[in-house]
């Protein structure tokens, strides 16, 4: 399982790049690994609009289930991950690389306070692997 260290995780399985005021997020490895082979991904959002904590970024589908994404910090969408619509399995292969799904303009910084760090999140897939 890959867990990159300077990241930041949800118990949902989203993860966060900071870079400056900018945040890039996904889902974690555990996640495409549970979902097994990714077949459609659908981000709910759209550049310029104003996102919550907690609200739905999109859908991921896989052969074995579909889940929603749900968003892990507040902020405005300034790029979306349009690759993704035709190529969803690069999730399974790329999941903190090309399969990263939007980027967005923080507006509430210290919500990442809230996230795990690359060893508590280590942990905590550790307490869900069968």
């Amino acid at each position: 399982m890959n867990i990159p260290t300077g990241y930041k995780y949800t118990d949902t399985d989203e993860w966060v790049r900071v870079e400056g005021s900018l945040a890039t997020i996904g889902v974690s490895d555990f996640a495409q690994d549970q979902l097994s082979d990714v077949v459609f991904v659908e981000i709910a959002v759209s550049v310029n609009d104003t996102v919550k904590k907690g609200a739905l970024l999109g859908t991921i589908e896989s052969v074995k289930a579909a889940s929603d994404i749900n968003l892990p910090i507040s902020g405005k969408v300034v790029e979306i991950n349009e690759a993704l619509s035709d190529s969803p399995e690069l999730v399974n292969s790329d999941p903190y690389g090309k399969a990263w799904m939007i980027k967005i303009e923080m507006s509430a910084p210290d919500e990442l306070n809230n996230l795990m760090d690359d060893k508590a999140y280590t942990t905590f897939c550790a307490g869900r692997e069968h």
